[in-house]
């Protein structure tokens, strides 16, 4: 199922145009029509310095990725496009600066008229304008369960994750179970309160927070006792896992459930 909605999502043009502009050098330099035409005096073959450029691409995307917690097809190719494009660009210039330029040119273009597609389903986030806002929320409302997101807009890690933070608010939010999101990229005081390192080799983004009875309960990513950061995976089940967010939804359905038939008695 997962794998069909990757090739679904693979057919919008941000996608398609993407892996074009990704793989365009090496398959020009590969296809002997192609390759006799831009470069009459190649042998159409990689030399030295472009297998070097080629494999240090790889090792990239492969750690890049990697910390960016990129767990499905389309995630992967998302967050390796910056990338790719950038090696392409300088190999298109070690070849030819008048293919470099136009490429380049094209790459702008491409950023501009081709944003990345963003989760257009429902869901039920709150976007808290700094941490203040929250501690209020908390204490007026000490019975609801909160299931807070600290990320960065700017991070590819919370970019990847913020469909699937989406999807669990519109599957589990309740009156007392409420979802909520908090940018501490713009409110860098956050990121001191909740001690989050907001930079851009940060590896605590995104950071959730599940809050009860105005407290912190846990957080993922955590640290051991060691004080080691421990990896996580921000995948939906993983998330369903980690905060057992089934078992939450449950006990404070049950919860509103009481308060609401406590109050008919009334």
């Amino acid at each position: 199922m997962s794998f069909n909605k990757d090739l679904r999502q693979l057919l919008k043009p941000y996608y398609w145009v993407n892996i074009i502009l990704s793989i365009s050098y090496v398959v020009s330099k590969r296809t002997n029509i192609i390759c006799s035409y831009l470069f009459p005096d190649s042998d159409c073959e990689l030399d030295s310095r472009e297998t070097e450029i080629l494999f240090f691409l790889i090792i990239v995307v492969m750690l890049r990725t990697r910390k960016a917690g990129s767990v499905t097809m389309v995630n992967y190719l998302s967050s390796s496009f910056v990338y790719t494009k950038i090696a392409n660009l300088i190999l298109w210039l070690y070849a030819d600066v008048r293919y470099g330029l136009p490429y380049g040119a094209i790459l702008i273009l491409v950023s501009l008229l081709l944003p990345e597609p963003t989760y257009k389903g429902p869901e039920h986030v709150i976007y808290f304008r700094g941490h203040q806002v929250l501690e209020e929320e908390l204490k007026h409302h000490k019975n609801t369960t909160w299931l807070v997101c600290l990320y960065a807009a700017w991070h590819p890690a919370c970019v990847n994750f913020a469909p699937v933070f989406a999807e669990l608010s519109a599957s589990y939010n309740l009156d007392n179970f409420k979802f909520g999101k908090l940018d501490i990229g713009r409110y860098p005081e956050a990121a001191a309160k909740y001690r989050i390192q907001d930079g851009p080799t940060s590896r605590q983004l995104p950071t959730v927070l599940l809050l009860s009875d105005g407290q912190e309960k846990m957080r993922r990513p955590h640290a051991d006792s060691t004080g080691k950061l421990q990896k996580f995976l921000f995948s939906k089940d993983n998330m369903k896992a980690a905060f057992d967010l089934d078992g939450i939804y449950q006990e404070c359905k049950e919860k509103l459930a009481n308060s609401k038939s406590a109050k008919k008695t009334e």
